[in-house]
């Protein structure tokens, strides 16, 4: 899950029994407190994001209407260890199916309860957002305001490929702290620095608002190869008197 309106709004829930591998932590670069500050002061999304929008919330669309088995309406049941065993395994097998890239993690679902299971080279933020760094990069890390250019690769809990921007032929680009993102996406990319590779399992905590007045009725977890090409400075430019936009370069 990726991109949102910025009109709809966002309210974190706790994590229902979840379990992560725990390792490194790593020094954020950016605070929520600045990203907060600007969308207070910073106008509304462009023509590109708004297209940018609705592409990516389409991803979310054919992810919860392909896969109503993983709904969260659900009955909860307790799991024998055979249980999960036996579901682990039947994940395994149809990521294998999907054809997942390595080291892909994978769920142990049935009704509300999901175990997210890892290798121990993934990183868990106090957020319940997981990670994983395939490359560092250099320079400094996007803030508030400023425009990231990157590719991305979206998968659901089966490991099935559900939107990619290197299919669409040119990268995603969209501004920080405007709304624009769900929170575990901009999260994720907020400390990412140029020519850094990163996996990002997002909860769905984390993810867009779920309910009968959005676009997405099961939560899930999901899952973003992301590559941050660059990072751009923006500013408003006012065209006539009722108009405006940003420009970043």
């Amino acid at each position: 899950m990726l991109i949102v309106p910025s009109s709809l709004s966002y309210k974190p829930t706790p994590t229902p029994n979840i379990y992560f591998n725990h390792s490194k932590q790593i020094i954020q670069c950016s605070s929520s407190q600045n990203l907060r500050h600007h969308r207070a002061e910073s106008g509304g999304l462009s023509h590109y994001e708004e297209n940018l929008n609705r592409r990516l919330i389409l991803f979310l669309s054919v992810t919860t209407s392909l896969f109503p088995n993983f709904s969260s309406s659900a009955k909860t049941k307790s799991k024998s260890p055979f249980d999960e065993r036996r579901l682990l395994e039947q994940n395994k097998r149809i990521q294998k199916e999907n054809n997942v890239p390595e080291d892909f993690p994978s769920f142990i679902r049935e009704g509300f309860q999901v175990k997210v299971v890892t290798p121990v080279n993934y990183t868990t933020s106090e957020s319940g957002l997981i990670y994983r760094d395939f490359a560092v990069g250099e320079g400094d890390c996007p803030q508030a305001g400023q425009q990231v250019m990157f590719h991305y690769v979206g998968y659901n809990e089966s490991g099935r490929r559900i939107d990619s921007s290197y299919n669409q032929g040119s990268p995603a680009r969209i501004r920080m702290g405007t709304n624009a993102l769900v929170p575990g996406f901009e999260e994720g990319i907020r400390d990412m620095k140029p020519g850094g590779k990163r996996r990002i399992i997002i909860p769905p905590e984390l993810g867009p608002p779920v309910g009968p007045s959005t676009f997405f009725s099961s939560k899930q977890f999901e899952v973003f190869d992301v590559e941050l090409l660059s990072i751009q400075n923006c500013q408003r430019r006012t065209i006539a008197a009722f108009y405006s936009d940003f420009v970043c370069e």
